[in-house]
This record gives C-alpha cells, structure tokens and sequence, in this order.
C-alpha cells in the first residue's frame, strides 16, 4: 500500500518562504505525476504545481515565478520550494502521486501553510 507522508508546513510572514516535502513509499513501480494540491478555508482543492517521470511541470498561474516543484525518483520525492509567499496561499496543502502501470492515486494527510503577519 502506498503511503505518503508530507513535511514542511508552518505559519510564515508575507514575503516569507517555505519548503514542502513529500516522501511516496510502499509502491513497486514508482510514479508517474507526483504533485501538490490545496484547499483553503471554504474552497475546492485545487491544484498548485505537478511534476511528471521525465521532469515536466505544470504550475496553477497564481504561483508561476514564486512556487518550484522538484523531485527525486530515487528516492521517491516530491518538493516544493514557496517563495514570496502572500496571505492567499493559506490553506492545507496536499501531496498527490500517481503510480506508474496501476494508475492508483494516492493523497497525502495534509499539511497547514499559514502566511499572516
């Protein structure tokens, strides 16, 4: 069974930076999209930035030039570098893989971003 377990989380001021993590375990055949999603207060999940096997990225626009998603197959790892982080990128965010062969796709518990002064 897949498991996927985030990191990174945490409040921090307008303009500030975080780093998100996600390690991806239990799977036989690696990923093909591995990705963050969120959900704020009220709102639909949406998606933030997603990654596919040869390093393709897909950013929402309301991120482009301050979010980097990056990944590490080896190791089974998805990130996201946040830059220049503004009071509207609060929500609960979301790692989201997808396996390679099974198509199964799997979520993370979630972890809080917080940007208040």
């Amino acid at each position: 069974q897949v498991q996927l377990v985030e990191s990174g989380g945490g409040l921090v001021q307008p303009g500030g930076s975080l780093r998100l993590s996600c390690a991806a375990s239990g799977s036989r055949f690696g990923f093909n999209v591995m990705g963050w999603y969120r959900q704020a207060s009220g709102k639909q999940r949406e998606l933030v930035a997603a990654i596919i096997l040869s390093g393709i990225t897909n950013y929402a626009d309301s991120v482009k030039g301050r979010f980097a998603i990056s990944r590490d197959n080896a190791k089974s790892t998805v990130s996201l570098q946040m830059n220049s982080l503004k009071p509207e990128d609060t929500a609960v965010y979301y790692c989201n893989v997808r396996e390679l062969r099974t198509g199964g796709n799997y979520w993370g518990q979630g972890t809080q971003v917080t940007v208040s002064s």
